[in-house]
């Protein structure tokens, strides 16, 4: 291919200069531009040929650029040209566009019907009541605090989950929480640590991750004076303790070194330009007995603020001694986020995303039937995350065992989030999950703040549509008998009437 190439040049160069001469120079002059195209293309080529990298531009010199052209649009390719409504990953179309309408306060109709395959084994349906019921339009709160809580926190059923100052930008940070104040719900500020852009006067979840950005001292290990320090600010609702979360249980925080600013750093008490890899696992604690002696700790540092933690489910076994620790001391967390493997990152290894940890469905039913089995079910709130961005995901969560919901990714497509899958590289083009300043610039906090409202306000009067609809006027209500499986319904003179069926007969 390499004497193709240069025999090409060689050939069209002979081809032009004939050319030139024939229309004696001066009446050809774009032929001196073909000539200078072909004398860059050589210097390219002869580049492509000598450099000892990639075997493909070596073997197919210049034409092997176009591949790595097409590698690195193949996102948008494939999102534009070639995905259909519902098999786009991780998000559909026509889930994004859900978001975007529903952000925008616009028609979130659908047309003609569902495109989904209502007859696949994924399909599942809410078992609707013919004596649907009116709810009240407001946001149905629930109450996160148990007895030995001394300030707790009437909350949304419906959060904006951890996302890192460093892994979003200051200008999306600043929009979600200016929203998160004017819809009167919460803003989880993931474990990058309290920065400027998150007191903008919505109520914050401070996550204290095993890195202890924000509450460290100078050996990265906690520290109680700064931890009271900031968990003590009227802003600061609520402290979540976190143990691992879906897209990457087992492994610390990521944030690439291109992302680490000069701002980010101070926050975070690291070296500006560093890739920050927090520890897989926290130094304050090692065991059951130990996490929840930190958990008294904590709330006896915040003044009584609630006190959680978040995990992916794995070794089930772990979470069962936890319960038993709890039960034996008679020590509470005041709630615990249950995030599936399904959960969302700005950078992870594939590996861990792909095939590390339980998805949220069966880790809700494990927790709600471990704390049941417990007798604690009552004193502790169960938040769960992890896709939860239409009104039957959340209903869903619920009747699996939630108590409300967070968010993360649909609170990203609200701010502008277009599923570029660049948040890794510092390039995100709407200027979501990136630092670069140009990029940032882009997004106007003054209207994407009102698009974070707009879709926080109608994802729950959608919640509470549905919830009328299956006759019940509360989420508390809700059980996973309110739910069915799509492919026990279908072609049932080849298939089985299910029990939660039956039943009802």
């Amino acid at each position: 291919m390499r004497k193709v190439f240069f025999g090409s040049l060689v050939l069209f160069s002979l081809l032009t200069f004939f050319l030139m001469w024939y229309f004696q120079f001066a009446q050809f002059k774009f032929g001196y531009f073909i000539l200078g195209i072909i004398v860059i293309l050589f210097f390219i080529g002869v580049y492509d040929v000598n450099q000892k990298t990639h075997a493909i531009l070596r073997n197919f010199p210049v034409l092997g650029h176009f591949r790595y052209l097409l590698e690195k649009i193949s996102p948008e390719i494939q999102q534009y040209f070639i995905e259909t409504n519902t098999d786009g990953r991780p998000f559909s179309r026509n889930i994004r566009s859900l978001v975007y309408r529903r952000a925008k306060s616009v028609n979130d109709t659908h047309p003609f019907g569902t495109q989904r395959d209502i007859n696949g084994e994924d399909y599942m349906a809410l078992r609707h009541s013919i004596y649907a019921v009116h709810t009240n339009d407001e946001d149905p709160r629930v109450l996160i605090g148990n007895e030995l809580c001394k300030q707790p926190y009437s909350s949304s059923i419906f959060n904006i989950s951890a996302m890192s100052f460093g892994s979003l930008s200051s200008n999306a940070i600043r929009a979600l929480n200016i929203g998160a104040k004017k819809g009167d719900f919460s803003h989880n500020t993931g474990e990058g640590g309290i920065s400027s852009h998150h007191r903008q006067g919505g109520d914050l979840v401070w996550q204290i991750g095993t890195g202890y950005f924000g509450c460290r001292d100078e050996h990265g290990n906690f520290s109680e004076e700064k931890f009271a320090e900031k968990a003590n600010w009227p802003e600061v609702k609520m402290i979540e303790i976190k143990i691992s979360q879906g897209a990457k249980p087992g492994h610390g925080g990521v944030l690439p070194g291109v992302k680490n600013t000069e701002e980010i750093a101070e926050i975070r008490g690291v070296v500006k330009g560093t890739t920050i890899l927090s520890p897989p696992s926290h130094s304050a604690f090692s065991n059951a007995k130990e996490l929840i002696e930190f958990v008294t700790k904590l709330r006896e540092l915040s003044s009584g603020k609630p006190v959680g933690f978040k995990l992916c489910i794995g070794r089930t076994e772990e979470f069962t001694a936890i319960c038993k620790e709890m039960v034996a001391a008679n020590v509470y967390p005041d709630f615990i986020t249950v995030d599936g493997a399904e959960g969302g990152t700005g950078a992870a290894p594939l590996e861990f995303s792909d095939s590390v940890g339980l998805p949220l469905e069966p880790a809700l039913i494990f927790v709600r039937m471990t704390l049941e089995k417990f007798q604690i079910r009552e004193k502790i709130k169960v938040i769960a995350s992890g896709k939860a961005i239409t009104a039957f995901a959340i209903l869903k969560n619920i009747a699996f065992g939630a108590d409300l919901c967070n968010s993360a990714r649909g609170f990203m497509f609200s701010v502008g989030c277009i599923q570029a899958l660049r948040c890794n590289t510092n390039e995100c083009p709407t200027g979501v999950a990136t630092q670069r300043a140009n990029l940032v610039g882009g997004l106007v906090i003054t209207d994407k703040s009102e698009r974070v409202y707009n879709f926080h306000k109608n994802t729950v009067h959608a919640v509470q549509e549905l919830l009328g609809a299956s006759g019940h006027t509360h989420t508390s209500q809700l059980s996973a008998s309110d739910l069915v499986k799509g492919d026990e319904m279908i072609k049932l003179a080849n298939r089985y009437l299910p029990d939660s069926v039956n039943t009802q007969v």
